[in-house]
């Protein structure tokens, strides 16, 4: 039996600097990538989705939370903790009235994840 030996070489990066291409424009910074996470992560759930677009389709743009249960088939609970997440993900605002929450798009939100997210894609 005759063994060979293998031989590996490394690939010339000399002109390069690297083994791939160069970075040809900036990449998303890493306060950038956290903010798009976090909202993507809220966004990531079919019933949060549901839920901002039922918010947004509201008469006046707002919802209470008694609103809600009834369209997503879950207990008021259960909504308010999807919806906190919602908030906390910079998409919903909530005031109170009384014994009820009424949530609204953030002005401008769904527009400033679209450009960021155009941004990152052409950087």
């Amino acid at each position: 039996m005759t063994t060979t030996a293998l031989t590996l070489e490394a690939p010339d990066t000399s002109a390069t600097g690297g083994c791939c291409a160069p970075l040809v424009r900036d990449a998303a910074d890493p306060a950038t990538a956290r903010d798009l996470a976090r909202v993507f992560k809220a966004l990531g759930d079919p019933t949060r989705v549901q839920l901002l677009s039922i918010v947004a389709a509201h008469d006046g743009g707002e919802a209470c939370v008694c609103d809600l249960t009834e369209p997503v088939g879950l207990a008021q609970p259960t909504v308010s903790h999807h919806l906190k997440i919602l908030v906390d993900a910079g998409l919903l605002d909530r005031e109170q009235r009384g014994r009820w929450a009424y949530y609204s798009l953030v002005p401008g939100a769904l527009t400033r994840l679209a450009t960021s997210l155009a941004e990152t894609a052409a950087n």
